[in-house]
């Protein structure tokens, strides 16, 4: 079975780009954020700023209405709007979490793909399955 596929995971995720390969290799359409298919270079806080680790709350809320800002959202929006499944890629951070959250919430499929050890998640049994190996979360996919 083919699945659209919204990837969630961090920057700094060094399994992120063997993932996307894979599952594109696997036969699913997977969006990959760091390439969305707006042509906009992936989204970063330093594109906004180079001083955005030293915001106050305030000027991250004012900050949060960039243009940039404001179109990777709605790359990144209207890509899990479009989406079937989510696969989170672990580790990552606060956003993959809410956008797992999120997929999760609408009773889409929602899978934590744990590649390396980390510290346990309890909560992680709101989603529809944890995989630990590449090979499990393609079987899981095939099903």
């Amino acid at each position: 079975m083919k699945h659209k596929i919204y990837v969630a995971s961090s920057w700094r995720n060094q399994h992120y780009p063997e993932v996307i390969t894979m599952l594109r290799k696997a036969g699913h359409d997977v969006y990959d954020f760091r390439n969305p298919p707006s042509g906009d270079e992936g989204f970063k806080w330093s594109c906004v700023s180079e001083d955005y680790l030293a915001w106050t709350p305030q000027e991250y809320r004012e900050q949060l209405k960039h243009p940039k800002a404001v179109r990777q959202f709605a790359n990144d929006i209207e890509a899990m709007e479009a989406c079937d499944v989510c696969v989170m890629v672990l580790p990552c951070g606060r956003s993959a979490h809410t956008e797992a959250g999120w997929f999760a919430g609408k009773a889409k499929t929602t899978i934590a793909y744990i590649p390396e050890k980390q510290e346990p998640e309890l909560m992680y049994k709101l989603f529809s399955v944890v995989c630990c190996s590449m090979d499990e979360l393609i079987e899981f996919l095939n099903k």
